[in-house]
């Protein structure tokens, strides 16, 4: 009988503890702004603004630390059909970037444009800042980073 009690309360608490952690991610979600069902064209242009800065910033934040494949994670579903991460990996030279600022965003519908500040080192020019444009597209609940090529 202590057996059968002991495994009834360990069962409980592993219930429990799932159910904490499913609580933790539904409201996670929720105060990221984007609810339950994601980001849409519909969402408040402020939310849309404030998660499309966020991802942007994280990919390039991903870059300076030389994870390619955590950037490349951000790319839409159709610049991911037209580039594998092979020759993603290729083309962006890594290990120069030092950091980046998100001037602003701007979003219209389902497309937002990035305004970013990116602080690099290039040969003998250490600390150079130049401006970057970046395209958006809000899809399948995301924001997602659209490569120009």
């Amino acid at each position: 009988m202590r057996q059968f009690r002991a495994h009834t309360v360990a069962k409980r608490r592993q219930s429990t503890g799932g159910t904490a952690i499913g609580i933790a991610v539904l409201l996670g979600g929720c105060a990221a702004g984007t609810g339950l069902g994601g980001l849409t064209a519909d969402t408040p242009a402020a939310v849309k603004q404030e998660a499309v800065a966020a991802r942007a910033k994280a990919r390039w934040e991903a870059l300076i630390k030389l994870d390619v494949p955590g950037a490349y994670a951000f790319l839409s579903p159709a610049s991911k059909a037209a580039q594998p991460l092979d020759l993603y990996k290729a083309k962006h030279k890594v290990g120069m970037y030092r950091t980046v600022k998100v001037d602003g965003v701007a979003c219209e519908a389902d497309a937002c444009t990035v305004n970013l500040s990116l602080t690099y080192d290039y040969k003998r020019f250490k600390g150079m800042t130049t401006p970057l444009v970046e395209k958006w597209i809000i899809t399948q609940g995301q924001a997602w980073f659209v490569e120009q090529r």
